[in-house]
């Protein structure tokens, strides 16, 4: 997998062996790169072509002379390679007799007669030797190694090694290089496999569903992969980044169960399979001293990269001995010297990993015990220390459990998964009595909003109700946080009725006015009661509270408390109360930006409520900068339920200002993230998005599964029961226009907005769907509808003040007054309304609107100006990739030419054939006719491509994609003019 350029060039060397050239091949690499496989290849195409193979491995310690029980048996590897024929024995084992003449050197008669050997045996039909692992070869066999090189054998022959450089004798190093650089050795360097080739790796590795299997090729005529092809990608790049691309590396971690969340601390959960798969990697080991073996054992304790000192200390070797190991295990390539600060590490992290996990207790116990007391004393930080105290919880008790709470708190906002597993331990470890004491109730708690975190969201929510079934003797404020955390967990998975059942009944007793200061816990209570209220499209009911929180917050440095206030200003941005969100959000902005990372990462929802109320308020500048920025501090495998969000907003935003393509991956790896929760509304919600930006991007002849995709993501919201819901309906009645489906429209709109009016849709969106409604209304032929619904949405969009929404009322009453043939009064609205669209920044909009109003500017201002609004649409589009609007502007075009007879129809043939210049019209005419390329080339004579190239150009000037659909435009036109 991933190797096509090499195993291109082995088939050219077997092309040129079969034609009587031989060469030298070189594969050099690190160990589990793939040599030995190129080397499959090579002998498998050469078994093909007819061509004899001889291959042998060099191995270390190879067997020692039976006369000489001191020495290596010299030549070893080609004496295996050439097997039981006697020919190559005598050779190496007679090498001090020699041909009369000048004395030689008996390595050189034994190269000599090597040579002649090898020239005979591949005479008459080539061959190919095959010499695998030289880095472990006797130095006889390298010394010849290196002659052939230098000299390779004459004619058909195919001298093939394989070697690690790191570990390869000097003398055969040098004429290797030599050879590639006079190019008569082929030098195959495989490096590390891409991402795509991990995939195809894994999907091999796991066809029975140990693993995701990687995506393959693109799902649907929408060209974009499914979420589960996307979860596979994204799993293969971790662990494409986790192996460093080394195809051994992958199949250990693969076969180890290797998970994101836990690597680098561990490889995987089956230590067993790790260990079957790492048989190449321990028979080098089991080949080490024992003071080396000591040595790597105490590194792999410590984890890279680690110091010499402390190897010693944990090894127990001392420092003189330790130096002179690491120096063997630096010549043997298992551990290497960093540039700087007298470091060392493994060569990678899978061997540190194989090295620990084959360690027996006796040995890894005392020394996590070791290296805990050298990083105490050396005062490093809580979590350093708990990655040793893990391992530790069995035999030293309480000051190993201490530490790992101190390390989990340290870490939880960066690696969650790694904190609930530290915090796991802690309780498992520690006993529990008749009743729940605070202590154990506030580790428990910490661990519900770790896991929570991680996106462990059924086992947060387990956690969190067992607190709450055992409450009744806590203190006020561990109760609180219990009801928050539980609240929490029910909101994420969509159960929002029981959300705020929880977070209610914990409020229920507060005294009103509140108390001054807040007791512990009332600020985060209002905040989770206040995003169920978002979510349930009840905010109202929570406004005052959440307020009046938000205003003891105002002079408070409490990040739960910023919280709350921020909550605040969001909502009164969904409920469209413009006099205090504009001025709040604004304050709320630069409190966020003044917090460093570190501390937004502790209430990440801060950003993802600011940035969506800065879009929801057309500052999609700002929208864009938070949202981004809270998309970097809960990247990992932190905070997924916020970033869920986050990746929510940039793909609305990107829709809305015309990055259609960029929205489509926001949304996809949106809904990735919130299956892999269990997140279903947010999911649902991401296919929705998603297929409005598909709807703008791609062809006409993909709606129906856009229509699909949009549906499907609907009813996976659990329509009719809150926020996602109803975000959803909205995207779904304007791809059903879209798509012809004006009942289906009308339908969704009213059922999810409470009728008439759309009285329970979302107040910042209700201007929107009006004007949606009045126009599908229109096209049912319920005139009623419509204009009560337009008058809505122009009194909904007052009330806003925002250009968007009042574009978007407009919008509707030009369509209108379009119907009913009142063309200037619509062209008026048509040009403000795309001026709207365009003020804010929405390309696609105003692209849209233009194409909506052309037909008005034809009749009411001329060919000539409903033609620019035509152009300036499809030339807004393109940098957008909005092939839907390019293709209702041809339709309306070839309408408009069709519909109006006389000199302005001229006018309008004129303007679109005086687009192509002679030479394209002339082609442009015979492709009509059905030409083919080669046939118009030859009658035009021209060239193939020539002719390839016109064509392009003439498909974008008209905006067709097909010779079928050039060849209608010009036929409607052609007719246009006889009549």
């Amino acid at each position: 997998m991933g190797r096509d350029s090499e195993i291109a060039r082995l088939e050219d060397v077997v092309r040129a062996l079969t034609a009587g050239r031989g060469t030298v091949v070189e594969i050099a690499g690190d160990p589990g790169i793939g040599k030995t496989s190129l080397l499959g290849v090579l002998e498998a195409l050469a078994g093909r072509a007819g061509i004899r193979v001889l291959r042998a491995h060099a191995v270390r310690g190879a067997r020692v002379h039976r006369q000489a029980p001191g020495r290596r048996v010299p030549y070893q590897v080609f004496r295996d390679a050439w097997g039981d024929r006697p020919s190559m024995e005598a050779v190496v084992e007679d090498r001090a007799s020699g041909a009369a003449g000048a004395p030689m050197h008996p390595r050189f008669r034994v190269g000599r007669a090597v040579r002649t050997l090898l020239a005979d045996w591949a005479a008459d039909h080539g061959g190919v030797l095959i010499l695998d692992d030289l880095q472990w070869c006797d130095e006889d066999s390298a010394d010849l190694a290196a002659q052939l090189v230098r000299t390779p054998v004459p004619g058909p022959l195919v001298l093939a090694v394989a070697h690690r450089p790191r570990q390869t004798r000097p003398l055969l190093l040098e004429a290797l290089d030599h050879g590639a650089q006079t190019r008569t050795v082929v030098r195959l360097e495989p490096g590390p496999l891409v991402p795509d080739a991990v995939a195809s790796v894994l999907e091999r590795l796991h066809k029975a569903g140990d693993a995701p299997a990687a995506p393959t090729s693109d799902q649907g005529s929408v060209g974009v992969r499914s979420y589960q092809h996307l979860e596979a990608r994204r799993y293969a790049e971790h662990l494409h980044e986790a192996c460093g691309g080394n195809p051994r590396n992958l199949r250990i971690l693969a076969a180890a169960g290797w998970h994101p969340d836990s690597w680098p601390d561990r490889a995987g959960a089956d230590r067993d399979a790790l260990l079957r798969e790492s048989a190449t990697l321990i028979a080098e080991l089991d080949e080490l001293t024992p003071d080396a073996s000591m040595t790597l054992g105490a590194a792999a304790v410590l984890g890279d990269p680690f110091r010499p000192e402390d190897a010693a200390a944990v090894s127990g070797l001392g420092l003189d001995r330790t130096l002179d190991v690491l120096a063997e295990l630096t010549r043997g390539d298992l551990v290497r010297p960093l540039a700087s600060g007298g470091r060392f590490a493994f060569r990678h992290g899978v061997l540190g990993h194989v090295v620990r996990q084959r360690a027996v207790p006796s040995f890894l116990l005392p020394a996590h015990r070791r290296a805990l007391g050298l990083l105490s004393a050396r005062g490093a930080s809580a979590a350093a220390r708990a990655r040793h105290a893990e391992h530790l919880t069995g035999t030293d008790g309480v000051p190993a459990l201490q530490v790992l709470a101190e390390g989990a708190a340290e870490v939880v906002g960066e690696t969650p998964a790694t904190a609930a597993r530290w915090l796991r331990l802690v309780l498992d470890s520690s006993p529990r009595g008749d009743r729940l004491t605070p202590h154990r109730a506030t580790l428990m708690l910490s661990c519900c909003q770790a896991l929570t975190a991680a996106g462990r969201l059924e086992e947060a929510r387990a956690l969190a109700h067992e607190v709450l079934r055992d409450q009744s003797h806590l203190p006020a404020d561990v109760r609180r946080s219990a009801h928050a955390a539980c609240s929490d967990a029910e909101r994420l998975l969509g159960r929002y009725e029981e959300a705020e059942a929880m977070a209610h009944a914990a409020l229920e007793g507060l005294s009103r006015p509140l108390p001054d200061p807040l007791p512990a816990g009332i600020a985060e209570l209002t905040f989770k009661y206040g995003l169920v209220h978002l979510l349930r499209n009840t905010y109202r009911q929570a406004r005052s509270l959440v307020r009046e929180v938000a205003g003891a917050a105002a002079e408070s440095g409490d990040l739960t408390q910023l919280g709350v206030r921020v909550l605040a200003a969001f909502g009164d941005t969904y409920l469209a109360e413009m006099d205090t969100a504009i001025p709040e959000v604004a304050a709320c902005a630069r409190l966020v930006d003044g917090l460093p990372d570190a501390a937004a990462m502790r209430i990440p929802e801060v950003l993802a409520m600011v940035g969506c109320a800065e879009m929801y308020l057309q500052r999609f500048g700002d929208a864009y900068r938070h949202l981004r920025r809270g998309l970097r501090v809960t990247s990992g495998g932190a905070q997924r339920h916020i970033a869920t969000h986050h990746l929510l907003g940039l793909a609305v935003l990107d829709q809305w200002t015309g990055r259609l393509d960029r929205a489509v991956e926001w949304a996809l790896e949106a809904e990735r993230v919130a299956r892999a929760i269990g997140a279903d509304d947010a999911a649902g919600f991401a296919m929705t998005t998603r297929a409005t930006s598909l709807m703008w991007a791609r062809s006409r002849r993909d709606t129906a599964e856009i229509v699909a995709l949009a549906e499907e993501g609907y009813r996976t919201t659990s329509p009719g029961q809150g926020w996602w819901g109803g975000a959803a309906a909205g995207q779904l009645a304007q791809i059903r226009l879209m798509s012809g489906d004006a009942r289906g429209c009308v339908r969704i709109l009213l059922d999810e907005g409470g009728g008439a009016g759309l009285p329970l849709a979302q107040p910042q969106s209700r201007a929107e769907l009006l004007a949606l409604l009045s126009t599908a209304a229109l096209r049912c032929g319920d005139r009623d509808t419509a204009d009560r619904s337009a008058d809505d949405a122009e009194t909904a969009a007052a009330q806003l003040g925002l250009s968007v929404q009042r574009a978007s009322a407009w919008l509707a009453r030009a369509v209108l007054h379009q119907t009913d043939g009142e063309h200037d009064a619509a062209v008026r609205l048509f040009e403000d309304a795309a001026d709207g669209f365009r003020q804010a920044g929405m390309p696609v909009r105003h692209a849209w609107t233009l194409v909506s109003g052309a037909p008005s500017a034809a009749v009411a201002m001329g060919q000539e100006v409903a033609l620019s609004w035509l152009n300036s649409a499809v030339s807004g589009s393109r940098s957008c990739g909005a092939v839907r609007v390019r293709e209702e502007a041809l339709r309306v075009r070839g309408e408009m030419a069709a519909a109006v007879p006389g000199p302005g129809v001229v006018v309008a043939r004129s303007r679109l054939l005086g687009l192509l210049t002679e030479r394209e019209r002339e082609i442009a005419e015979l492709a009509a006719e059905g030409k083919r390329s080669r046939e118009i080339a030859d009658q035009l004579y021209l060239s193939t491509r020539t002719v390839e190239a016109h064509l392009a150009r003439i498909y974008r000037k008209l905006e067709v994609s097909s010779r079928a659909a050039l060849g209608a435009v010009l036929l409607r036109m052609s007719d246009v003019t006889d009549r």
